[in-house]
């Protein structure tokens, strides 16, 4: 159950959410290496997760779009 989850969510963002980006129409794999397994500082408190990307992270921008697509607002 948990691996249909995980391929609905990226289904999810390789159809939806990475639509007119440079990572639109990549292989899972390829999405998961670029925007998933990534180098990060993460913070937490008893409120929020502040996760701190590197500043010569390429494809900061994308992941920042994808968050704010996927995080209700």
């Amino acid at each position: 159950m948990l691996s249909s989850l995980a391929y609905t969510l990226m289904h999810h963002i390789k159809t939806v959410v990475l639509k007119k980006t440079e990572l639109e129409g990549k292989e899972f794999n390829t999405i998961r290496l670029k925007l998933l397994k990534i180098g990060a500082v993460i913070i937490k408190n008893t409120r929020r997760l502040k996760v701190m990307l590197s500043s010569a992270y390429p494809y900061k921008n994308i992941f920042k779009a994808a968050h704010a697509s996927l995080v209700p607002g």
